[in-house]
C-alpha cells in the first residue's frame, strides 16, 4: 500500500476521531453512524433512480431504523422493502406507509399479521409457489380483502423464487385467487452472473434487468397486468436501472456503504458512514493487538479469503490500512499487525466492517453523528427477524 494512501486513510480516521471527541467515555464496542455521510448516500442512489426514471424502494434490512426510512422517503424513495412482517410492522408503527415485504410468506400468522397492517398501510408480499399463493389467498379470503402480491424470479442465485420453467404455472396460479392481485415481479440476485459470483458488476446488473423485462413482457403476452418490475442490489441496482422495462431498484447496503462494497468499487472507504469502534485492550505480541470487538461485535457472514472479493481479514482497520482483523471469537477481535504499530492498551480503533446490514442487527443503538453533536439512535427493528 503507498504512503499516499496511507495519509490519506489517516486522515480519514483522524475525521472519525475528531467528530466523535465526545464519545471519549462512551464504552466500546458500539457502532458509530456519520449521520452527512449517509444523506450523500441516500442523495446519491436517489439520483440514479431519477435518472434513469425507475422508482427507488430501498431495503430497510440494512439499516432498521424508521428515522432512516424517512430520510429516504424524503430523498425520493417511494416506499421501502423490508425482508420480515416484524420488520413491517415496525415500520408502519412509525409512520411508513408504503411497504414491501420481499420474501415468501406462508406462515398463516405472518399471512394475519401482513393483512392486519393493510388498514393504515399499502403492503405488498411475495410468493414464489403456488402452495404460496393458496396460503396467501385462505388468509386473504378469511380477511375480506385483496393482498396486493409480486411474484419473486429466481435469476441465479437459486434461493427463493420460482425458477423459469415454471414462472407461468404460478402466475396462473395466483391469477385462480380472487384475493390476491399480481402487481409485479422481483428477483434478487447481487453480484452474480451466469451463476457465478462476479467483480463485474455493470454485465450483472443488465444481464438481471434484461431477464426480468423479458420475463415480464412473457407474462404480459400471456395476459397478466405485471406492472412493477422490481430488481438490484446495491452493486448492481444502478446498472439494472438503466435496462428499459425496469421499474423499480431495491438497494439496501448503499444507505451507508461498508467495506464488501468499496471492494466492488461501487463507493470508496470515505463513503462508509458506519465504522464500529473498539479498544485495545492487550498487545501480547510485538504483531498481535486485541481489540473487545469480536463475533458480537462484527458480522462473520463475508469471509475473509472467499470469492469473488478475497477480502483480508473482517474489517478494515482505519488507524492502522495495513493491519488484519484475523480472528474473531466472541468477545475477542485479534489484529495482525506489523511491530512498531506504537497502539497499546486503552486507545480506540475505527473499523469499517466488511458487512453493516448483518454488523448492524448485532446492535440495539448506534451512536448518530451529526454537525451538532452525537446522538444515541435506536436500531428499532434490530432482531425482528420473524
Amino acid at each position: 500500500m503507498s504512503n499516499e494512501i496511507t495519509r490519506r486513510e489517516r486522515r480519514i480516521a483522524s475525521a472519525w476521531s475528531a467528530r466523535a471527541g465526545e464519545l471519549r467515555e462512551a464504552e466500546t464496542p458500539f457502532l458509530l453512524i456519520d449521520a452527512e455521510r449517509t444523506k450523500q448516500n441516500i442523495r446519491h442512489m436517489a439520483d440514479i433512480a431519477a435518472k434513469n426514471g425507475v422508482q427507488l424502494r430501498p431495503h430497510a434490512k440494512t439499516h432498521k431504523m424508521p428515522h432512516i426510512a424517512r430520510l429516504q422517503q424524503q430523498h425520493g424513495a417511494v416506499g421501502i422493502t423490508v425482508a420480515k412482517v416484524s420488520e413491517a410492522e415496525v415500520m408502519v408503527k412509525n409512520g411508513i406507509r408504503d411497504i414491501f415485504i420481499a420474501y415468501p410468506l406462508v406462515v398463516p400468522s405472518k399471512i394475519r399479521r401482513a393483512l392486519a397492517l393493510t388498514a393504515d398501510a399499502r403492503i405488498i408480499a411475495g410468493v414464489d409457489s403456488a402452495a404460496g399463493a393458496r396460503a396467501l389467498e385462505a388468509e386473504a379470503r378469511q380477511f375480506g380483502g385483496v393482498l396486493e402480491v409480486r411474484l419473486e424470479i429466481d435469476t441465479g442465485l437459486k434461493r427463493s423464487g420460482v425458477r423459469t420453467a415454471n414462472i407461468k404455472a404460478v402466475a396462473e396460479a395466483i391469477a385462480g385467487c380472487p384475493h390476491l392481485r399480481l402487481t409485479g415481479i422481483y428477483t434478487f440476485r447481487g453480484a452474480l452472473i451466469h451463476g457465478e459470483t462476479t467483480l463485474d458488476v455493470r454485465s450483472a446488473g443488465v444481464d438481471e434487468g434484461m431477464r426480468m423485462a423479458g420475463i415480464a413482457e412473457g407474462l404480459r403476452e400471456a395476459g397478466y397486468d405485471i406492472q412493477d418490475v422490481s430488481v438490484g442490489s446495491t452493486p448492481t441496482g444502478a446498472y439494472a436501472a438503466a435496462v428499459p422495462g425496469v421499474t423499480e431498484i431495491r438497494p439496501g447496503t448503499y444507505v451507508f456503504q461498508d467495506r464488501m462494497q468499496a471492494a466492488f468499487g461501487g463507493c470508496s472507504l470515505k463513503d462508509c458512514a458506519g465504522a464500529v469502534v473498539v479498544t485495545v485492550v492487550s498487545c501480547p505480541e510485538e504483531d498481535t493487538v486485541i481489540v473487545d470487538g469480536g463475533s458480537k461485535a462484527f458480522a462473520t457472514d463475508v469471509q475473509p479469503n472467499t470469492a469473488p472479493l478475497y477480502l483480508r481479514g473482517f474489517g478494515h482497520v482505519l488507524e492502522a490500512p495495513e493491519a488484519v482483523l484475523e480472528r474473531l471469537t466472541e468477545e475477542h477481535g485479534m489484529i495482525r499487525i506489523a511491530p512498531g504499530h506504537g497502539l497499546e492498551a486503552g486507545d480506540r480503533l475505527h473499523i469499517v466492517p466488511n458487512h453493516i446490514c448483518s454488523t448492524l442487527n448485532l446492535y440495539n443503538s448506534v451512536q448518530y453523528i451529526t454537525p451538532d453533536g452525537v446522538t444515541p439512535v435506536s436500531v428499532e427493528a434490530r432482531g425482528c427477524s420473524w
